[in-house]
């Protein structure tokens, strides 16, 4: 059993490489297919489609300039721009999507405030990043270590699940569901692959959290003012005036005879 190396332009066409796939686009066609809007946008991995069960009318591909390699079966860009400044004016996408762009940017949290400002309110961000607490984290690890030259993906710096919430809370985003997949180790050779496909359906039930791909969408919110209503109850109760009631009877006869 080896750890899968090869080469950049050769990773998606290795296991590895169509495992994450195969899994990652399972999710993608799930969750976009229950988001509904008008503009949307994938930002790199033009290897797949991931909007391809999108409703949305306006879909568009964005590819990065010079930080992926193109392959002939990648899908025809709409536009080149960076991770870190998209463009696109101030609250005009419905959904984004950053399949691995966060470990791969070289500001990953301009990358994020970048989203936040093209991001609708009650728009929707999905993104798909290597967990470093799981055995591809270790892969890159152990890579980075002791290995002179480090190909995709392992030389990316991946950023931890909590990590990313926080980023994600301070940016005025809602996590509205985490998932993971991709708990087979990736391993190059297809028969030991074959022998670990059990980790997949365990991993999801013991160890969640472990894979080797974690899934988020956020939502997008914009605080705004909270009417308070007054209660009416409360105020009549509490501001009782205390009147002293007009007496409607006149003084009896017998007290005006002793009146002085």
């Amino acid at each position: 059993m080896s750890i899968a190396a090869a080469p950049t332009q050769d990773w998606f066409k290795s296991t590895a490489g169509q495992y994450l796939q195969a899994k990652e686009s399972a999710l993608y066609d799930h969750a976009v297919s229950d988001l509904f809007g008008f503009n949307a946008l994938q930002v790199g991995g033009l290897h797949t489609d991931l909007l391809e069960n999108s409703r949305m009318p306006n879909r568009y591909k964005a590819q990065a300039p010079s930080s992926e390699v193109l392959f002939a079966q990648d899908l025809h860009a709409d536009l080149v721009c960076t991770d870190d400044f998209l463009p696109f004016a101030e609250m005009s996408l419905d959904l984004l999507l950053l399949p691995h762009r966060l470990e791969f940017s070289e500001r990953p949290h301009q990358t994020l405030r970048e989203a936040a400002r093209v991001m609708m309110p009650d728009g929707h961000l999905i993104i798909s990043g290597f967990n470093p607490l799981s055995a591809w984290g270790a892969c890159a690890f152990l890579k980075k270590l002791f290995s002179k030259q480090v190909h995709y993906p392992w030389q990316g710096n991946f950023i931890g699940l909590n990590r990313l919430k926080d980023w994600l809370a301070l940016l005025g985003f809602e996590v509205l569901s985490v998932q993971s997949c991709c708990h087979v180790p990736p391993v190059e050779s297809l028969a030991w692959h074959k022998r670990m496909r059990f980790m997949d359906s365990l991993g999801r039930h013991a160890w969640s959290g472990f894979g080797g791909v974690y899934f988020i969408v956020a939502k997008k919110r914009v605080p705004g003012m909270t009417p308070i209503r007054p209660n009416w109850k409360q105020a009549a109760s509490s501001n009782i005036l205390a009147v002293r009631p007009k007496s409607n009877t006149r003084p009896s006869k017998s007290r005006e005879k002793f009146k002085p």
